[in-house]
């Protein structure tokens, strides 16, 4: 799942209600709040969605990803993507993660959180940055600040192909843009999901984003 959560400056209690229905085993955040509030105000958030933040906040330009309890984190990275002052700062969070339980047969995947600037030719550059030593279990997902037909949407979706397919997701009381999307490699495979039932009041009131997930399997049809 990935949601700008604006700072969670909108109706905080509604943006976890969001959460907690998706009930996501890896949450990737945008727009967290910044400096030191991040320190008091992202792990109570995180608690009320049932989830954990592994820390590490400095460099994220406002990135964070979440996971489940029986997520296996087994390293974390962050890094910032350069804008131009006085643009707010944008960054990276990435996690390597696994299911508790998997087999051998399933190796970590890598999800990062993203949030990609407001110029073009800056969104461009910080997708190719974002991609770079990325392999083909590797999940992005984000805030992209354009939707299919950009520069930056497409070279992501090149190499990541688009799972989070025709979600409109700005602004979030009458959405009419995907800004948001989640790509995946092509060793992880989109599999059905069950229904989920997202009040439509608590998407509004949540956030001015609205939220994309998409459901993968962390092994082959073939695999134990």
């Amino acid at each position: 799942m990935s949601y700008n959560v604006h700072d969670l400056l909108d109706d905080r209690a509604a943006a976890a209600r969001v959460v907690r229905a998706v009930a996501p085993d890896v949450l990737c955040l945008q727009e967290v709040p910044r400096r030191l509030t991040t320190e008091l105000r992202l792990p109570s958030f995180a608690r009320d969605c049932r989830l954990v933040w592994r820390r590490g906040r400095l460099g994220t330009g406002g990135t964070a990803v979440l996971t489940a309890p029986r997520v296996v984190v087994h390293d974390v990275r962050r890094g910032r993507l350069r804008v131009r002052f006085p643009d707010r700062t944008r960054g990276y969070a990435a996690a390597t993660l696994s299911l508790a339980g998997d087999g051998p047969c399933a190796p970590p995947v890598t999800v990062v959180s993203v949030h990609l600037g407001l110029r073009a030719s800056e969104r461009w550059r910080h997708a190719g940055v974002v991609l770079a030593g990325l392999d083909d279990r590797a999940v992005v997902a984000g805030d992209l600040n354009e939707g299919p037909g950009g520069a930056a949407y497409d070279s992501i979706a090149a190499l990541h192909p688009l799972a989070s397919v025709g979600v409109l997701t700005f602004p979030a009381h009458r959405p009419t843009v995907a800004l948001d999307a989640i790509f995946a490699g092509r060793d992880l495979r989109v599999v059905g999901a069950a229904g989920v039932d997202v009040d439509e009041l608590d998407l509004a009131a949540g956030s001015d984003h609205r939220p994309v997930w998409a459901d993968f399997a962390t092994t082959g049809p073939d695999d134990d």
